[in-house]
């Protein structure tokens, strides 16, 4: 039998061969682009973005207005000054900003695959020359444009904040960077969840699930875990003799007590992973200063706390501090550390996680697929 005859053998078994890696993981400029305008199009022709992008504007701008003028109602007087209003509105602002942020994310990149799977028109890009990895990344890009639509829409409320003072310049440009990359995760976890799973509801629904599991559950497992972190033992402490009379200047002597020491350090990672934490410590406000629980930044006071407890207990214990309202503020050596890169850089690991799943789940031939899911 020549060879010729072989290649025509009509019950002959064959193999497909198998695609290259560059028809999956291959990236060029235009694909994503064709992809994300294809998305953009569609989402301005609905009506149901532009009425959500109002309704945004709306809440923040009255939120921000309604708290700019408490705070001008509760100054007690001069010292409180438009200068000590700013660093708490800015603080406030920003946290109003990064929470509505999470919440409406999901909605814009859960339903980016399943949803045109649902459709019948994700098959029709399959089928083109767009590599997998430009289907996914040009639905993450364009799910990440219209979400930071909605930061774009807050920045002139920021702009109020940092009018009233307080706040050092390069507090915005910073704050709005994290905040953008914080979305730019969110939405990866939705697409992967996306291309997961078979309905839109459920999608979002995990998508949801995660977002809260990142801003709420970490400061509950903190709290958790916080007493089996704490071991009892000898410490010194800095602290007023127990035979001072109570009228002269005590003082004071370090002793060697028995005490409950928290080792935060071993789980103070569960705090660094918050959105709201990478926020609050990527900020910058107040940086190198002292800060005590008198000042009106909640950024600042977030950011010091945090790295307070990334570094642990500080020995010997100061309780040295009679006759004062507040104890002494810890060296500024203790929270010198930076949280922030950390905790962003597990938020972003999750996101590419979810754009790796859905390159893998976008490719062709698929050897299975959900019951129910439709193809074309």
């Amino acid at each position: 039998m020549t060879l010729s005859e072989v290649a025509l053998e009509p019950d002959q078994p064959t193999t497909p061969p198998r695609a290259p890696r560059s028809a999956t993981w291959g990236l060029t400029w235009h694909g994503v682009r064709t992809v994300a305008v294809l998305e953009l199009r569609q989402r301005v022709r609905s009506t149901r973005w532009i009425v959500a992008l109002v309704v945004w504007f709306v809440v923040v701008g009255g939120i921000t207005l309604l708290t700019s003028g408490a705070l001008a109602m509760l100054g007690s007087g001069p010292s409180d000054g438009r200068a000590s209003t700013g660093p708490l509105l800015f603080g406030a602002v920003t946290f109003l900003v990064l929470g509505l942020g999470l919440l409406v994310t999901p909605t814009l990149a859960s339903t980016g695959i399943n949803g045109d799977r649902n459709a019948g028109t994700l098959a029709t890009l399959q089928v083109t020359l767009l590599t997998p990895a430009e289907i996914a990344a040009g639905k993450l890009l364009a799910a990440w444009a219209a979400a930071c639509a909605f930061l774009v829409a807050s920045l002139p409320f920021l702009g109020i904040a940092m009018a009233l003072g307080g706040t050092p310049g390069t507090a915005l440009p910073r704050v709005v960077l994290l905040i953008a990359i914080l979305l730019a995760s969110v939405c990866g976890i939705g697409l992967g969840f996306s291309a997961l799973t078979a309905r839109t509801a459920g999608s979002t629904v995990l998508t949801f699930l995660t977002v809260a599991a990142l801003t709420l559950l970490t400061p509950v497992l903190f709290g958790l875990t916080y007493p089996s972190i704490s071991r009892t033992q000898d410490v010194p402490v800095n602290s007023v003799p127990s035979d001072w009379d109570g009228q002269s200047d005590p003082e004071c002597e370090v002793t060697v007590q028995e005490r409950a020491v928290p080792h935060t350090e071993r789980t103070w990672w569960l705090l660094g992973i918050n959105p709201f934490v990478v926020l609050s410590d990527g900020a910058g406000t107040a940086e190198g200063t002292r800060i005590t629980g008198r000042d009106n930044d909640p950024l600042a006071l977030i950011r010091t706390g945090v790295r307070e407890l990334r570094a642990g207990p500080t020995l010997p214990l100061d309780e040295c501090w009679v006759g004062q309202s507040d104890p002494p503020a810890e060296p500024d050596t203790v929270s010198g550390a930076p949280v922030w890169p950390w905790g962003l850089a597990v938020n972003v690991l999750l996101g590419a996680a979810g754009y790796v799943v859905a390159v893998r789940r976008l490719r062709i031939p698929q050897r299975t697929l959900a019951r129910g899911t439709r193809v074309a």
